[in-house]
């Protein structure tokens, strides 16, 4: 299980997570996009359809009905994949132990949540079987696997 850690310090959440998201979906995977708040759900939504003129991310929130599970991306407020993904994106800043039964999750932080992202490092640290990598940007913009 990987944990990528990106410390948002020179790009907003909204211009990093549609590039992890092409990623994800363009390597054959799914994403579940979790953020507790419905107001940032709303605005993740928006976000993945109107980031890039040129791009389509075909995603979903959560309905509650069978066609969650055709999603390539869901969002939600719990981390719960009806839509079968593998990937979790951890959009609000607030580590969710359930991220674990996922192969992957990114967990977005900025300033506001470092001291949790740190906790939640260390915890991480001491669990058999989990990949830590940190992500910071550079003074270019440029994301540098820092840790």
């Amino acid at each position: 299980m990987q944990v990528d850690f990106y410390h948002l310090t020179l790009q907003p959440l909204d211009r990093v997570l549609p590039r992890i998201a092409e990623r994800v979906v363009g390597g054959g995977g799914r994403l579940l996009v979790v953020a507790e708040s419905g107001e940032q759900r709303a605005a993740l939504d928006r976000l993945l359809w109107t980031y890039a003129p040129e791009s389509f991310l075909p995603h979903a929130q959560v309905a509650g009905d069978a066609s969650d599970a055709l999603q390539p991306i869901l969002i939600s407020a719990e981390p719960n994949a009806a839509n079968a993904a593998r990937n979790v994106a951890l959009a609000d800043g607030v580590w969710r132990e359930d991220a674990l039964g996922f192969d992957r999750a990114f967990h977005f932080f900025d300033d506001e949540r470092i001291v949790e992202a740190r906790a939640a490092w260390r915890v991480l640290g001491e669990r058999d079987g989990v990949d830590r990598r940190y992500w910071k940007q550079n003074d270019d913009g440029r994301w540098e696997q820092a840790a």
